[in-house]
């Protein structure tokens, strides 16, 4: 009985995906609930799993192509994938599988392993016939990230390299990875590589193209005071640690100011619908995250009613799926309001872009000890440039400032967040 495999269900907004990655090839024995294949859409890579126990048949759509919402791209036939195997052939798939069975209970134990790697690196490790465990991890427990295949098979394919390419030219120049980066080139080479745009880069252009054509966009600036919220963070960090089982940092606290600036100017956390302005009665928070496939934009919902702990803790938790590329649509569609940390790569001012439909995006940065005036005297404080992008077909400039004056003096003094002042 052979069974069809078929892109799922796309959301209204997406018209058609990308086949990125097949994990097995024509004949090879499949699982229930193995992941047969990867597929890119403009948002989100989805896995698409077997709907049973077989041998994978024929391979429809090959990697590369574009394909739309439920089009058959393979098969599965279904049954044992040994059923018709010779005793020798049977005894030798079951030694086969006992071994697989140790290396994947091996493999479970050990971080950074396969089953642990995001889409992109599992597509490496394919293309360049390679184990997870041949590759050190340099990620959070041991997670194997792209730029650790790449230097790993540098390091392992340099010598072979050198016999067929020009000295000048390293061994990445010749690849056809579009993961892959642009060759650094020596001794004059002027060498260049052409790769396609991946589809969420692309879509990524595609929106911020818009938002600085369609929206009246205006960015307004503040320097915030960091001295008071390190300080209580220096206190209770470890006490915090220890109760909550993740770490204070300073987005929770942004995003409880954010919160209750969007309470009290409701034209930030409004958005355009044709020709009506919609105003929302919550605050569904995006946090701008930065994964190997580009910028994404998981949403928190109902800050309203989250504690500092638990921003913390869904921060994270957004930030690990975005690494693996797992972040699904519904996790990222939607949102009031976006709050961007450029600080966290270093970056002391910019002026981030809207994310439509939304009026208005926080921006935070890095901070650093600047001289200030406190009472007439110079005195070194921790400080940070704030800037907030506003719709100025929505928000009044009156509005922006106060929006962005009440996150600092929030956050300059934090009791008031505690004791909601």
């Amino acid at each position: 009985m052979t069974s069809e495999i078929k892109v799922p269900t796309l959301p209204e907004s997406i018209a058609d995906a990308l086949i990125v990655t097949w994990h097995k090839k024509e004949g090879d024995p499949v699982r229930r609930d193995e992941v047969l294949v990867d597929i890119e859409t403009d948002k989100v890579v989805m896995e698409v799993p077997a709907a049973e126990d077989g041998v994978l048949g024929k391979i429809i759509e090959d990697e590369g192509a574009t394909v739309s919402a439920h089009q058959v791209i393979g098969s599965i036939e279904a049954g044992s994938a040994s059923a018709d195997a010779t005793p020798a052939d049977s005894q030798a798939a079951a030694s086969d599988g006992a071994e697989s069975t140790a290396a994947n209970d091996a493999a479970a134990a050990e971080p950074g392993v396969a089953g642990q790697t995001s889409p992109a690196v599992r597509k490496l490790l394919k293309k360049h016939k390679l184990q997870a465990a041949d590759v050190k991890g340099s990620g959070k427990n041991g997670r194997l990230l792209k730029e650790d295949v790449e230097k790993h098979v540098a390091v392992h394919t340099a010598p072979q390299v050198a016999t067929t390419t020009p000295a000048s030219v390293p061994a990445s120049a010749s690849s056809t990875d579009s993961s892959a980066p642009v060759p650094i080139v020596a001794d004059g080479e002027r060498v260049e590589k052409r790769v396609p745009m991946s589809r969420l880069r692309a879509r990524i252009a595609e929106r911020l193209l818009s938002a600085t054509q369609n929206t009246a966009m205006l960015t307004t600036f503040n320097e915030v005071d960091m001295s008071a919220f390190i300080a209580l963070r220096n206190q209770y960090k470890d006490r915090f640690e220890k109760s909550h089982g993740i770490k204070l940092g300073f987005m929770s606290i942004f995003l409880k100011a954010a919160t209750e600036s969007l309470k009290r100017y409701p034209d930030i956390n409004a958005s355009i619908d044709g020709k009506d302005v919609v105003y929302h009665g919550y605050c569904d928070i995006g946090v701008a995250v930065s994964s190997d496939r580009g910028l994404v934009v998981p949403v928190l919902r109902n800050t309203e009613h989250m504690t500092l702990a638990d921003i913390e803790k869904s921060i994270a938790q957004f930030a690990e799926k975005a690494r693996e590329g797992k972040l699904s649509i519904e996790e990222m569609t939607g949102g009031t309001f976006t709050v961007s940390n450029g600080g966290v790569f270093g970056s002391l001012l910019s002026t981030p872009i809207l994310n439509p439909p939304q009026s208005a995006i926080l921006g935070m940065h890095a901070t650093q000890d600047r001289p200030i005036a406190v009472n007439g005297e110079v005195v070194i404080r921790p400080m940070m440039y704030v800037a907030l992008s506003y719709d100025h077909r929505i928000v009044d400039g009156k509005g922006a400032v106060g929006f962005l004056k009440t996150i600092k003096e929030l956050v300059e003094d934090p009791a008031r967040i505690v004791f909601d002042l």
